[in-house]
């Protein structure tokens, strides 16, 4: 099954092949028959490993980095483009990125390591405590990107999947209060 916000909203959920579907809300228009509830507004976040000489440092701009070896996804995707968009409204042309992948397990790997920069949307960090990774402080824009829950409009959903929605509601309050 793809990953695709466009995919799981118009085959998945109206094949009810899913009962939802968490995933960015960007970009995307609710057809009629679909309900949209955002639950946090997720933002890029730059990201070294804690061994980096970035780590260390109180003050650090995103021109600095610009020449830095990054990892970040392909720059016609999405997340690309919202990476993008957040050089260009500091004013910085976007750096060439060294590696591009979608894989956030390897881009996770790669930075601990204490090599390369990456922007991730800050819910894919949050939870990486097992890694050392560390959220660099910038001022920078903030390019939001809104993060929610997608369901199909008068569909019963399984007890399963209101628990489900209910944990992950919580899960995302404090996401919702990070700025």
């Amino acid at each position: 099954m793809t990953g695709d916000p466009v995919a799981l909203k118009e085959r998945e959920l109206r094949q009810r092949t899913v009962e939802l579907a968490i995933t960015p809300l960007a970009g995307l228009t609710p057809a009629p028959d679909l309900d949209a509830e955002v639950l946090f507004d997720d933002r890029q976040v730059v990201v070294v490993g804690a061994d980096s000489k970035w780590a260390r440092r109180r003050r650090v701009t995103l021109a600095a980095l610009a020449r830095e070896p990054w990892l970040l996804p392909p720059p016609d995707t999405i997340i690309g483009e919202q990476i993008t968009q957040a050089f260009r409204s500091a004013g910085i042309e976007p750096p060439r990125p060294q590696i591009e992948s979608f894989s956030v397990p390897l881009c996770h790997r790669l930075v601990a390591a204490g090599r390369f920069v990456t922007m991730l949307p800050v819910s894919m960090v949050m939870p990486g405590n097992h890694l050392l990774l560390k959220f660099l402080r910038l001022d920078s824009p903030v390019v939001p990107r809104p993060t929610g829950i997608i369901t199909l409009r008068d569909r019963a959903l399984s007890p399963l999947a209101e628990l489900f929605i209910d944990r992950v509601r919580t899960l995302a309050r404090p996401l919702a209060k990070l700025r």
